[in-house]
């Protein structure tokens, strides 16, 4: 059995998931940003098996920094991570955010939080091999301006996430190649379209399908050895973005996600 540390755990797809891994009889690490929501869901979680919650504020570099670093300490026969916390792209009409640091907010937790989260564990992933990252990602992806990456100019909300989605892909697949035998596995996927979450409801629309729905590629990128550097529509293997495979895009996005994580 694994011992999973899951960001966003305490509601969505998040949740769903952290149960189903721990009836499971795997160890969850469930990550939330609110100390009351994480500890009544750690509660309900160790009716089930074994449970831990850690608390941060993705949208805080250190705080990210500060949460790999608790783990590590404090878990380090971690072995899976699911960078599954997020925020869409917003309710209609709604302006520009910036997170704690400054930076444009669907950036900050869709793209530089798991990037720093991962970074952070890395050590510990590599000691545990085989392990695996799984990055909760999107179909709606469009390629990131790299002279703009925080989106100063012409501003939307929905852009923003699939950019930073977009950004995540890429980076999945250079981080794979750049993990590439150490037994440290790292994929990416949609998990399902406009699932009936808080996200979802908060841009005004419908939900097509449940967290249920969208569970099973989460579940088996996590717990089954299905490669490295793949991206996945549910349980499908599938193709992102053609822009993300570019190794020169990805070189620039590399540079691009230093000098935003140096800040």
């Amino acid at each position: 059995m694994s011992t999973i540390l899951i960001t966003g755990a305490t509601s969505g797809l998040g949740r769903y998931v952290a149960f189903e891994l721990v009836r499971s009889g795997h160890v969850v690490l469930a990550h939330g940003r609110d100390p009351d929501r994480t500890r009544r869901l750690v509660a309900e979680l160790r009716a089930e098996g074994e449970a831990e919650g850690f608390v941060a504020d993705l949208a805080s570099l250190t705080q990210v920094r500060e949460l790999g670093a608790r783990v590590a300490q404090t878990r380090p026969e971690l072995d899976v991570l699911v960078n599954n916390a997020g925020v869409g792209g917003g309710a209609r009409g709604l302006g520009r955010e910036t997170s704690s640091d400054g930076h444009e907010l669907r950036l900050a937790v869709n793209y530089l939080a798991p990037v720093a989260l991962t970074r952070a564990l890395l050590p510990v992933l590599r000691a545990n091999a085989p392990a695996r990252i799984v990055n909760v990602g999107s179909a709606g992806q469009e390629p990131l301006d790299l002279d703009d990456p925080e989106l100063g100019r012409g501003y939307s909300g929905v852009s923003a996430y699939c950019r930073a989605k977009f950004a995540l892909a890429a980076h999945t697949f250079a981080l794979a190649e750049e993990l590439e035998g150490t037994g440290v596995a790292v994929n990416v996927l949609h998990p399902a379209t406009y699932m009936d979450t808080a996200m979802v409801r908060e841009a005004g629309v419908a939900p097509w399908n449940s967290v249920a729905d969208g569970a099973p590629g989460v579940l088996a990128l996590a717990t089954r050895d299905l490669g490295t550097g793949g991206y996945f529509d549910g349980t499908r293997p599938a193709r992102a973005h053609e822009a993300a495979y570019d190794p020169e895009v990805r070189k620039r996005l590399a540079a691009v996600t230093d000098q935003l994580l140096a800040k």
